[in-house]
C-alpha cells in the first residue's frame, strides 16, 4: 500500500474556501482510482469526490459539484480537493482514498468506500454559521 498523507484541513466561516491535498508516496501507479471522503460524528462515510488518475475522469457527490472540484498533479503524486462556497453541512473528517493499481471505479462504484483499501489519517473540516 502507498502511505497517503492528507493536509489542508481547518476552520473557515460558511462561504469560504480551502483546499485539501494528498501525497502519495513510493511507487507511483500508472491508474487508479483515488478518492475523497468524509464522516461526520454519528454518520457513515461517504463519498465526496473520486478521479482516475490514469485519464483525469472525475465523479461527485450530488450535493458539492460545482462547489467541490478533484484534481491531480502527477509529477507530485498529489490529489487536490478546492472547496469552494462552503457550509455548515460540509463539517467533517475528510480522508483521501487509494484504490488498486490499475482499476477505474466509475459511477456510484467510484463513491463507493467499499471499492478502497487504502486510506489516510484524515484532515478535520469545519465550517461555521
Amino acid at each position: 500500500q502507498v502511505p497517503l498523507v492528507e493536509s489542508g484541513g481547518g476552520s473557515v466561516q460558511a462561504g469560504g474556501s480551502l483546499r485539501l491535498s494528498c501525497t502519495a508516496s513510493g511507487s507511483p501507479c500508472r491508474g487508479r482510482s483515488m478518492a475523497w471522503f468524509r464522516q461526520a460524528p454519528g454518520k457513515e462515510r461517504q463519498g465526496v469526490a473520486a478521479i482516475y488518475t490514469g485519464g483525469d475522469s472525475t465523479y461527485y457527490l450530488g450535493s458539492v459539484k460545482g462547489r467541490f472540484t478533484i484534481s491531480q498533479d502527477r509529477a507530485k503524486n498529489t490529489l487536490y480537493l478546492q472547496m469552494n462556497n462552503l457550509k455548515p453541512e460540509d463539517t467533517a473528517m475528510y480522508y483521501c482514498a487509494a484504490g488498486v493499481c490499475g482499476i477505474h471505479y466509475v459511477m456510484d462504484y467510484a463513491l463507493s468506500p467499499d471499492r478502497y483499501n487504502n486510506w489516510g489519517q484524515g484532515t478535520q473540516v469545519t465550517v461555521s454559521s
